[in-house]
C-alpha cells in the first residue's frame, strides 16, 4: 500500500533526532571556570585505562566509554579504555557534527550532555562551583550549536542548587538560544516536589520552554553501574535492559505525574528522554485504576481532578530509538508526542547507518504516523519553523 512506510528513499522531509549527545571537550571547564575553581572543577585524567574525567578534586569519577563509541563494532564497544584522541571529532566539534549528521541522513538534532547525564549534582555540591560548571557548560554549548543554521540544538542543563539558581538559569539558557532545558531534580534542587518549585514550572509554561529528564538523573547520589557493580557482569547488561525498557523511569514518572503542578500550569511540557515507550502504556493503564480505587482515602480526589492518563496525554513527550513494540502501541499514547532519537555518539546509536534502524522501527507504519515520530513532533515542539517540511527538491 502506498500510504504504508517501506524504506528510507520515502522520506521526502528532513530527519530530525530528538536525542543527541555531545561529549564534552577535555578542555571545557579548564578554560572557562574562574582561576579559584580550576582545581576542582572537571578535568580529563589520563589512566592506563583510558581517559577518566575527575569532579570535585577526586569527589567524583567517570571514564571515556559508552558515551563515545559510534562508529565502532559491536566488538569494540568498551565501558572505558577511550581517549579523546581516537574517538571521533565529532562527539565535540560542531563541524564534524554535522559531517556525521549529513553522511547519517540526519538533518538537525537536540543535544544532550554525556559526562553530566546524571545532572549538575556531578559537579559539585558546592554551590558556586557547580554554578561555575553549569555557566561554563551552557555557554560552550551555545557555541557550539552557534553557526550550524539551526541544525544543532542545545538545551541548557539547569543547576541543583535551588529555585532561585533553576530560574535564573531557565532564563539566561533561552537568551543564549538553547530550545529547552534538562533539569535532574525537581527545581528546588531535591527528589522531593516542593511549593517553591511552582516559580520554576510557572516560568517554564510562560516562556514555553520544553523541561527535559533524560535517563541516569532524578535518581539518588549512590545509583547507578559505577558504583556497585563490575561494568563486564551479567548484572551490568541486566541493568542496562531495565534502564532501556523503561525500568529507571517508571517511578521518575509517577512522581511527576502525581506532583501536584499540572492543573495548576497546563501548558507545561515535559520530554521523557532515551527511556523508549513501549512500557507507557501500561504504567498509564495501572496508573488510572489504581488512582480510581485509591484517589478518595488518600484524598487525591480533593487535589486532583485529571486522570493520570490525561496529564500524560497532555503534558508528557517521550523520546525512543529502537523501540517497534512502542511504535505498534503508539495508538495507546499520544502519537504527537512521541520522537525518535539515535542516541549519537552513545552505545545505543547504530550511526552511520541510522537508515537501516529506522527502516526496522517504521516499516509497514502509516507514512503520515512516521512522519510525526522523526520530524514533525519534534519541529512543533522545540518551535523549529526554519526547518522545512520538505527537502530541497522534494
Amino acid at each position: 500500500m502506498s500510504d504504508l512506510f517501506h524504506e528510507v528513499a520515502s522520506i521526502d522531509y528532513p530527519v530530525i533526532d530528538s536525542d543527541a549527545h555531545v561529549n564534552e571537550p577535555p578542555n571545557l571547564w579548564q578554560d572557562r571556570i574562574p582561576a579559584r575553581f580550576k582545581q576542582r572543577a572537571p578535568r580529563v585524567v589520563k589512566t592506563d585505562k583510558g581517559d577518566v574525567w575527575n569532579f570535585d578534586d577526586g569527589k567524583g569519577v567517570w571514564p571515556l566509554g559508552l558515551t563515545a563509541v559510534s562508529g565502532r563494532s559491536y566488538l569494540d564497544i568498551l565501558p572505558y579504555g577511550l581517549n579523546y584522541e581516537e574517538i571521533r571529532p565529532g562527539n565535540y566539534e560542531p563541524k564534524a557534527r554535522l559531517r556525521d549528521m549529513d553522511v547519517d541522513g540526519i538533518h538537525a538534532a537536540v543535544h544532550y550532555p554525556s559526562i553530566t547525564l546524571k545532572g549538575a549534582r556531578m559537579y559539585s555540591d558546592d554551590r558556586d562551583l557547580q554554578l561555575a560548571c553549569v555557566h561554563a557548560y551552557n555557554d560552550w554549548l551555545a557555541e557550539f550549536c552557534e553557526g550550524s543554521d539551526g541544525r544543532l540544538l542545545g538545551l541548557g542543563l539547569i543547576p541543583t542548587t535551588g529555585v532561585d539558581d533553576a530560574v535564573a538559569e531557565l532564563e539566561r539558557s533561552m537568551k543564549q538560544g538553547h530550545v529547552g532545558v534538562v533539569i535532574s531534580s525537581f527545581p528546588n534542587g531535591s527528589l522531593d516536589p516542593m511549593p517553591e518549585d511552582d516559580r520554576f514550572w510557572g516560568l517554564a509554561a510562560e516562556m514555553g520552554v520544553p523541561i527535559s529528564v533524560h535517563i541516569g538523573s532524578f535518581m539518588p547520589e549512590d545509583w547507578g553501574p559505577s558504583k556497585d557493580m563490575d561494568w563486564k557482569t551479567l548484572r551490568f547488561i541486566g541493568s542496562a535492559c531495565w534502564t532501556k525498557a523503561g525500568g529507571q523511569t517508571l517511578g521518575i514518572v509517577c512522581d511527576l505525574i502525581f506532583a501536584g503542578i499540572w492543573e495548576r500550569f497546563p501548558a507545561l511540557r515535559l520530554v521523557l528522554v532515551e527511556a523508549n515507550i513501549g512500557w507507557i502504556p501500561t504504567l498509564l493503564e495501572q496508573s488510572d485504576d489504581m488512582f480510581s480505587r485509591y484517589r478518595w482515602y488518600t484524598e487525591a480526589v480533593d487535589k486532583m481532578n485529571l486522570m493520570p492518563s490525561e496529564i500524560f496525554h497532555n503534558n508528557f513527550y517521550a523520546s525512543f530509538m529502537i523501540d517497534n513494540v512502542g511504535v505498534e502501541l503508539r495508538h495507546r499514547m499520544n502519537l504527537d508526542h512521541l520522537m525518535w532519537s539515535t542516541d549519537y555518539p552513545h552505545s545505543g546509536s547504530d550511526w552511520p547507518n541510522s537508515r537501516v534502524t529506522i527502516e526496522r522501527n517504521f516499516r509497514g507504519v502509516p507514512k503520515a504516523d512516521v512522519k510525526k515520530m522523526i520530524h514533525g513532533n519534534c519541529k512543533r515542539l522545540y518551535k523549529l519553523d526554519r526547518i522545512p517540511d520538505l527537502k530541497p527538491g522534494r
